[in-house]
């Protein structure tokens, strides 16, 4: 072997023990803290009706595609934080009839030959259920999975804007940051009255 070679193998070697060693690190880390790593920002207060949809998507290998209530694969859209997003009535639109409430074509729900059809075809009591499931699956402000950015300054979001958006945008937009602000103070004038 060449002495290039040897440099090469070596550097990629020394690279992997680093990144083993990083990641055992991190492992360590987050299997003794009491802490989590990070900021969990979706949450779960299962209704009754919620309950029983928690066990038709059990029931049903929902699963195997869905991430939620930190269990599943990322195979299909993570489900958590959904009910931020949407009403009971929207998801049940939507599973009894996916494509005509998402106003698209969807990867695995609709009808068949669709490896998740067989779900407009449960009872309806199966799919209401699903839905009070879904809308229980709630986020907090500042995640990815809700429509309300972080609360305050965020230096990250104003790098992007200033980065990415052509300048005199304020003139035809509104920061929508700057719409909350607005709407919270108006609510507070409004309970003064």
């Amino acid at each position: 072997m060449k002495t290039g070679e040897k440099i090469i193998i070596g550097v990629v070697v020394l690279l992997g023990i680093v990144a083993l060693g990083n990641f055992s690190v991190m492992e360590w880390i987050s299997n003794t803290s009491n802490k989590p790593i990070f900021k969990v920002l979706t949450h779960y207060d299962f209704s009754p009706e919620g309950h029983k949809g928690f066990q038709v998507y059990r029931e049903s290998d929902c699963y195997s595609c869905h991430r939620a209530v930190g269990a599943g694969t990322n195979m299909g859209l993570s489900l958590d934080g959904l009910g931020s997003k949407h009403d009971v009535e929207y998801f049940y639109n939507f599973l009894r009839f996916p494509e005509q409430t998402y106003k698209a074509k969807t990867v695995a729900h609709g009808l068949p030959p669709k490896e998740a059809a067989y779900v407009s075809q449960m009872p309806e009591e199966k799919l209401r259920s699903l839905a009070a499931f879904l809308s229980d699956l709630k986020s907090d402000q500042g995640s990815s999975s809700s429509f309300k950015p972080p609360e305050g300054k965020s230096s990250f979001i104003d790098a992007m804007l200033d980065m990415w958006v052509p300048a005199g945008w304020k003139s035809q937009y509104t920061d929508i940051r700057d719409w909350m602000k607005s709407n919270q103070e108006n609510d507070q004038n409004d309970t003064k009255h």
